[in-house]
């Protein structure tokens, strides 16, 4: 096919790509809006040595980094975090609101907690790191300060963000893929009616031979001289004859 070709296709069957594009944008518009929205906040701890320049102390915090976020998970650091909150769920359930990151590049680890109730997802994550934290310094209470590893709140719990549904990317996707779906539905289509021959343009198209002329049907004959009896009319009375 040349490029004419698609143009006519397009123009002959374009309706079909727009409607098809439209329907999927609306249906992922309206599945979007049927979603409960859920809301995201998050905390960042940093854990540094209590000297800096130790290179042995830096490594160890490494490799302390996801044993720290297994201690945040585990019900003597949850429990009291939802005793504070009077939140009516369990250590698992909690925990499954949560995600954890450990950067080892940075010692940072990020606590993200997700909630469809924007008062309580910043309170989930704030909550926990400060736990955490007061619970880590009771520890090193009984560690040689030179020895002690440092864990603060580097950023407090940010403002509730959305999480999901993303309804702007849901629809745009929807449409796109609506469009996807029509073009191929219409080449489809086009492919199928490839092999019909129907008007002298179909003729043009398939042999490349300017059509000169074309021989009326048997029909065409027959309802010839009908249509011109019907065109005569009395010129007295101006009825047909």
């Amino acid at each position: 096919m040349q490029l004419q070709d698609y143009a006519r296709v397009l123009l002959k069957r374009g309706w079909i790509i727009i409607l098809l594009a439209l329907l999927a944008a609306a249906s992922a518009y309206g599945f979007s809006k049927l979603q409960t929205p859920i809301y995201r906040s998050t905390v960042t701890l940093s854990a540094v040595p209590a000297r800096p320049s130790d290179y042995g102390q830096s490594l160890a915090i490494k490799n302390l980094l996801r044993n720290y976020v297994q201690q945040m998970q585990s019900p003597a650091i949850t429990q009291p975090v939802i005793d504070k909150l009077q939140l009516d769920i369990s250590p698992d359930k909690f925990v499954s609101q949560l995600n954890f990151n450990a950067d080892e590049s940075t010692l940072l680890i990020t606590i993200e907690a997700r909630h469809p109730l924007t008062k309580t997802v910043p309170g989930l994550a704030q909550t926990l790191a400060e736990t955490f934290v007061a619970a880590h310094n009771q520890e090193n209470l009984q560690i040689d300060q030179r020895d002690r590893i440092l864990i603060t709140i580097l950023r407090n719990a940010t403002s509730p963000e959305i999480f999901s549904p993303k309804t702007s990317i849901n629809t745009l996707a929807g449409a796109i893929l609506g469009a996807l779906l029509g073009i191929i539905v219409v080449f489809a289509l086009e492919w199928l009616d490839s092999d019909i021959v129907r008007t002298t343009e179909d003729i043009e198209r398939v042999i490349g031979v300017t059509v000169l002329g074309s021989i009326p049907t048997i029909a065409e004959r027959a309802s010839a001289p009908a249509r011109q009896r019907a065109r005569q009319v009395c010129p007295h009375c101006g009825n047909p004859i």
